[in-house]
């Protein structure tokens, strides 16, 4: 995926340079009513091109960067609780209640004992 990557900006370059080698002739841009700015068109053009590129690649590197923040969130939960705990004290799940009362030791005998 790399050299495909080189090659795309190669290829960009290279229409860039092929570009500004025959069009290069001064233009003028009227900014105000009263202010011209007179410049090369490559130039121009490559403003305009990072003027347009500039609010998408800010708006990539923010998303990327808050999608990063809430992946290591959650693996941080996730691996908190996976871990096994390592505390000799039992958990309250498998604790035995003692809030409840004491059951009878036999209260009713279960089989009727008879003579022999």
């Amino acid at each position: 995926m790399q050299i495909v990557r080189t090659i795309v900006w190669v290829l960009l370059l290279f229409a860039l340079l092929a570009f500004s080698f025959f069009n290069w002739k001064p233009v003028e841009v009227q900014i105000w009513s009263n202010t011209v700015l007179e410049t090369k068109l490559p130039a121009l053009v490559v403003i305009s091109f990072l003027l347009g590129l500039l609010p998408m690649w800010l708006i990539h590197r923010t998303s990327k960067w808050r999608m990063t923040r809430r992946v290591n969130a959650l693996e941080a939960v996730t691996t908190k609780m996976a871990a096994p705990k390592t505390d000799a004290t039992p958990t309250p799940a498998t604790a035995p209640r003692t809030d409840l009362p004491p059951e009878p030791a036999n209260p009713v005998d279960p089989e009727p004992k008879t003579p022999q």
